[in-house]
């Protein structure tokens, strides 16, 4: 049996700059597209006819990517082996009448998406992201990446309580930030601006999916630099994990016994429940018409989906040094030890013994260490894609990830380490 590429700190170096390069859903899609691109993957077009060929394969829509590598002898009921992420984080989203303000500031109207850790916004330059659709039904990728807006926070001459009660934010009255001075706000500032920046002729944007953004690069961090800080490592940390195990598998001269799948969603942060979210059809479609491309029957297509697994990776809690009692006792995944399995009784995480065993198995084959993951009992647990992901195509699902800490914060921490470790692993599970 082949021993799985080795990825080492070259491929941390390479996830900061996958961080620094994808400030919104969509620019991490075009992003693991052009990678994948490279190992050889072509796009393929959801209205056209797809064919039953070999090879690397993969669909965009908005800011979620399929991708899949057919290899040589595959037949219909094939099983796959996916690796599930999502592309989205919480942040502060521009609204459809963003030009806003007052008292001489000139402000962005925002709203805030899925559950940041507000603070985390305050006082940071940001800059701002995302796509613009035009009139003639085509869309532009947009990134303005410098200090360009600022969530100014309350002086505490002007707050007093902040001392003994604790920062309170309101999330409509405290949380839209500034980009200039001027009494004179009008409609159409801001796309105008964007359209000069992206060299659009002004009028020909009618839509906009547009976010803010830190603009402080990742960084490694600490005396031997065996930590790293950056934005959106929850989730585009997994998303270039599984795009680079991805191109890995389908690159090596290997027979592969299963077919490799990335789907990297959207909108996990807000539920999933979107055409590209994990509670869309996107990745039962996919599948399916892969299946049938190949000359399959929904027998086999039933056949396929019986033996595939997915490994919904996802980054997780780390022990915290400050909040240790906030923890399971007898569960704390530290940071630098190697991917973590997430598990609850109640199905907030999709795992359970069988699909312990499937983990387990691909990081013994890697040589990688995990660590287990259980919700201290008197506090909730959140959830992923993983039982979305299960119950609605009926395929074994097992929760994964890398433990961090200060997850949904605009810069987020974790041991610099881990991603090229959970790569390994996610190597060795797509083998097979």
């Amino acid at each position: 049996m082949r021993t799985p590429p080795r990825f080492d700190r070259g491929h941390t170096d390479d996830l900061m700059s996958f961080l620094a390069a994808s400030p919104s859903p969509y620019h991490a899609v075009a992003n693991a597209a052009e990678r994948l691109e490279k190992a050889g993957f072509r796009q393929v077009a959801e209205t056209d006819a797809w064919d039953g060929t070999t090879g690397g394969k993969y669909v965009l829509r908005g800011g979620a990517i399929v991708a899949w590598y057919v290899p040589e002898g595959a037949e219909p009921h094939t099983p796959f082996r996916i690796v599930g992420a999502h592309t989205d984080s919480p942040n502060l989203r521009v609204k459809p009448r963003p030009d806003n303000g007052g008292h001489g500031w000139r402000q962005v109207a925002v709203e805030v998406y899925g559950g940041p850790l507000l603070n985390s916004w305050l006082d940071r330059d940001l800059g701002l992201a995302g796509r613009l659709s035009l009139r003639d039904g085509s869309t532009r990728l947009v990134n303005i990446d410098r200090a360009l807006l600022r969530v100014p926070q309350l002086a505490i001459h002007l707050d007093r309580s902040v001392t003994a009660e604790g920062l309170k934010l309101d999330k409509q009255r405290h949380l839209q930030p500034v980009w200039g001075l001027g009494d004179d706000v009008h409609d159409g500032d801001l796309i105008r601006f964007l359209e000069q920046e992206a060299s659009i002729p002004e009028g020909e944007t009618i839509g906009w999916d547009l976010m803010v953004h830190s603009i402080e690069p990742p960084a490694y961090l600490g005396r031997d630099k065996d930590l790293l800080a950056g934005p959106r490592m929850d989730n585009l940390l997994s998303v270039h994990a599984g795009t680079a195990a991805l191109a890995a598998v389908a690159t090596a001269e290997e027979t592969l016994p299963y077919i490799p799948v990335l789907a990297a969603f959207d909108h996990e942060e807000n539920g999933s429940q979107s055409d590209t979210g994990a509670d869309g059809p996107l990745l039962g479609s996919v599948l399916e018409r892969s299946v049938f491309a190949r000359g399959g029957s929904y027998e086999d297509k039933a056949r396929a989906f019986a033996g595939t697994v997915c490994l919904s990776s996802d980054t997780g809690h780390a022990v915290h040094p400050n909040y240790a009692e906030r923890h399971d006792p007898t569960h704390h995944p530290r940071a630098g030890k190697g991917p973590i399995l997430k598990v609850n009784v109640n199905n907030r995480y999709a795992t359970d013994g069988s699909g312990r065993a499937v983990f387990a198995t691909a990081c013994d084959k890697a040589g990688v260490p995990f660590q287990t993951f259980v919700s201290n009992n008197s506090m909730p647990c959140g959830t992923t894609i993983g039982p979305i992901t299960a119950a609605r195509h009926g395929i074994k699902t097992v929760d994964i990830g890398v433990a961090i800490l200060s997850m949904h914060s605009a810069r987020e921490l974790c041991g610099a380490d881990d991603p090229f470790l959970l790569a390994n692993a996610l190597v060795a599970f797509l083998e097979g």
